[in-house]
């Protein structure tokens, strides 16, 4: 039980552990804005090729 304890105390003092929850964070903002940014353009284009389908689409 001491080493898992040990290990803990030393993984916690070195900046590995920081750096690693930091990354993460930075990548899970950056995986949302694709998100956001994939859906507003999806809609758009939804809303674009609807427009130009119902323009084309001859009346009869």
């Amino acid at each position: 039980m001491r080493s898992i304890a040990k290990k803990l105390v030393s993984f916690l003092k070195r900046e590995d552990g920081p750096t690693a929850v930091e990354y993460a964070v930075m990548l899970a903002l950056i995986v949302v804005v694709c998100i956001a940014a994939i859906t507003t353009l999806g809609s758009n284009a939804n809303e674009t090729f609807s427009f130009v389908g119902s323009a084309v689409k001859p009346n009869g």
